[in-house]
């Protein structure tokens, strides 16, 4: 064994430290090399690298209209759904989509990483009347087929919607498919009905479908295009299944300067979407909502926006949390917002709500199970109930500790049975203060 004189350590010593000291130096160069790529912007290209492939999405831009300016010509959704597809394929890009009129037999189906974007003051997508027809023989739910009383009113390429009855249950069934072709009888479809299909008299099928569908996508835009569902030519499908647009298992979306109209439905719905923002834009005169954060979808923003001439402006659905309605123009709906089973800590703040028929924000009646928890409705603007015995902020059931404060409710209509804020007596540790309530015959009654 070799034994060290203490010269040789001290002098060892003095090498290790020199050693670090140098170690230390060439790692702070290091970070000063890699912060200066960073200021530069210079992204590497790996694979699986979400930078990379965030900042590729917006690099490839196709045009889509009507005449011969566009790399892509139709006048229906075929030319849009073309678009997609085609930037997809290159990892994402921008639809940009020229003035005209586009009309739709089916929706157009959105893709990961891709903008819709209207390039012109009148981009409209319109929906096609309907077409319908009944079932002329059963099909199990495995099968990829419907024998149908008129296959020849249909072409292929449409969407269609099955609405039928449970066997086994009897509760409503909804189908959503594209029909791929046609054999005598048969609409062949693009994927299994999964539902036994069997009730001849209880079984419709039609051409409904949202103009705008995503499922499980992320990082979408749609943009200045206006969108009309044509209600007075196509019957009811509600907002669990369709809308002008309608979004499932989705996130990251954002929905700007679009205008959604005459739906007989939801003007826009969406159902288990994270993260997902509506502004500047315009959502009326559909039968349904105007707006539908539906089940499961956490941090909705809803800023700056119109939703006039709806059943509901905007409806919280099932446990939406997180969510923020802000400085919108609620006008002329039966009930301008509507919130409860397991809705919790959402903002609804300096909003406009005006001319509602009945309330103009509604607690729905929940019971213990499912109550709407630390909700704050704070600073809106509250104008006249056209109801008599209408009710500005109605709490009702067992939703506790949300906050109703500094709003301000004005009635100039008049009436003797109408109530500023009314709160039902299980719905306790609600905080209502500093509100100013003018022309209600009773300004806050708690039963």
């Amino acid at each position: 064994m070799k034994y060290w004189s203490r010269r040789e350590l001290f002098c060892k010593g003095l090498g290790l430290i020199n050693f670090f000291a140098l170690a230390s130096q060439t790692n702070l160069e290091q970070k000063n090399i890699i912060s200066d790529i960073f200021e530069l912007g210079t992204k590497e290209y790996i694979s699986g690298d979400n930078n990379y492939e965030n900042v590729k999405s917006e690099k490839f831009e196709i045009k889509v209209g009507q005449d011969y300016s566009a790399d892509i010509q139709g006048k229906t959704e075929k030319v849009i759904q073309a678009g997609i597809d085609y930037v997809s394929r290159l990892g994402g890009g921008v639809v940009r989509v020229k003035s005209g009129v586009y009309e739709f037999s089916n929706s157009v189906f959105l893709s990961n990483k891709v903008r819709i974007s209207g390039d012109g003051d009148e981009v409209v997508f319109i929906k096609r009347p309907t077409k319908e027809t009944r079932l002329i023989k059963g099909s199990d739910w495995y099968e990829s087929c419907i024998s149908v009383k008129d296959p020849n009113i249909f072409t292929i390429g449409e969407g269609i919607c099955i609405q039928t009855k449970n066997p086994h249950t009897g509760g409503r069934v909804v189908i959503k498919r594209r029909i791929v072709d046609i054999e005598d009888e048969k609409l062949i479809l693009d994927k299994p009905l999964r539902e036994n299909v069997w009730s001849l008299e209880d079984t419709t099928i039609s051409t409904l479908y949202p103009l705008i569908s995503g499922e499980f996508v992320e990082n979408v835009v749609i943009e200045n295009i206006q969108l009309d569902g044509n209600k007075d030519n196509n019957p009811l499908l509600d907002g669990n299944y369709a809308g002008c647009i309608w979004l499932q298992d989705c996130k990251n979306v954002v929905i700007r300067r679009v205008e959604a109209r005459n739906y007989n439905g939801d003007g826009i719905s969406w159902q288990i979407v994270h993260d997902l923002t509506v502004e500047d834009s315009y959502s009326h005169h559909n039968t349904g909502l105007g707006l539908h954060p539906g089940s499961g979808s956490q941090r909705t923003k809803i800023l700056n926006s119109r939703i006039e001439n709806n059943d509901i402006g905007i409806f919280f659905c099932w446990g939406v949390k997180f969510g923020l309605a802000e400085n919108n123009n609620i006008v002329d709906n039966r009930i301008g917002i509507s919130i409860g089973h397991s809705d919790n800590f959402n903002v609804i703040c300096n909003n406009r709500i005006k001319n509602c028929r009945e309330k103009a924000v509604l607690f729905r009646p929940e019971d213990d199970r499912f109550v709407a928890i630390g909700n704050v409705v704070k600073n809106n603007s509250i104008e006249n109930i056209l109801a008599s015995d209408g009710i500005g902020i109605s709490v009702e059931g067992a939703n506790v500790e949300n906050k109703i404060i500094d709003n301000e409710l004005v009635d100039r209509l008049g009436s003797n049975n109408k109530i500023g804020i009314w709160i039902s007596k299980k719905a306790v540790n609600n905080v209502v203060e500093g509100n100013k309530i003018i022309g209600f015959s009773k300004d806050i009654v708690r039963e």
